[in-house]
């Protein structure tokens, strides 16, 4: 389940697998769901992460 966190006044998605932060859930649910699936990390997802 995404986790949604406050980072310096900014609303942010946290992937809980490999926590890194989303400015868009969408990602967010992607990295997730591809962390779960594969046990790895995407390159075409992580690329649009804006917190690591």
């Amino acid at each position: 389940m995404v986790k949604e966190i406050d980072n310096n006044n900014t609303r942010l998605f946290l992937c809980e697998i490999c926590k890194l932060g989303y400015d868009d859930v969408k990602f967010a649910q992607m990295c997730e769901h591809h962390c779960n699936a594969s046990n790895s990390c995407s390159l075409e997802i992580t690329k649009h992460a804006v917190l690591k």
